[in-house]
């Protein structure tokens, strides 16, 4: 469920959307995408990152680390950041999207917030996390960690968002229909108000 009501915004606005590994982002992303693939006033961006496009999870655009950094010496991103050593890519078309007033949502990361803000001065953060234990049964079925030390790992990680950000909880450790409505209510009350 969403943690904070959010008024309807003006213009257009960035929605990033973060959570720690196993809260399921890519789940309700693909679920809001699927929801609002209608909308011509909506863009889900798709990544570029430094990982092989057919090794599962979201759809992205791999490339290798040389690409990368021939993108970005470019300017092609709006934001770019590394964690779990790879590293991501936002692509700049979405600072002009903004700015034409479309409402733009990407797959984030807590620690790049800050450069989403430098980017995207009108920015919401959906911060979508779920129980530990959930995330530990969801991390232990991807068979990369024991279970030991994933519970060791949630134990020293924080759920929450640091900063002075307009920030939406969804807790999504229930169903999806449950924890995809709060999505989908959260991005409907970012959309940029009709004159």
């Amino acid at each position: 469920m969403a943690s904070e009501a959010l008024e309807p915004r003006p213009k257009g606005c960035m929605v990033a959307v973060v959570g720690p590994s196993g809260a399921g982002k890519d789940t309700l992303l693909a679920h809001a995408a699927r929801f609002f693939e209608d909308r011509e006033d909506m863009i889900f961006v798709r990544r570029i990152i430094t990982r092989d496009p057919a090794a599962g999870g979201e759809v992205h655009d791999g490339v290798t680390e040389s690409e990368f950094e021939m993108l970005k010496a470019a300017g092609r991103f709006a934001v770019c950041w590394e964690a779990h050593g790879l590293r991501y890519g936002i692509p700049v078309e979405t600072r002009d999207a903004v700015d034409k007033g479309r409402l733009v949502i990407a797959n984030g990361s807590r620690s790049a917030l800050g450069l989403f803000r430098q980017a995207f001065p009108s920015l919401v953060v959906i911060n979508v996390t779920a129980r530990p234990e959930v995330l530990a049964y969801r991390l232990e079925a991807r068979g990369r960690e024991s279970r030991q030390d994933i519970l060791q790992r949630l134990q020293r990680s924080a759920l929450g968002v640091t900063g002075d950000y307009r920030v939406v909880t969804i807790d999504n450790s229930g169903s999806i229909e449950q924890s995809g409505a709060a999505m989908i209510e959260a991005l409907t009350n970012c959309l940029p108000v009709k004159a």
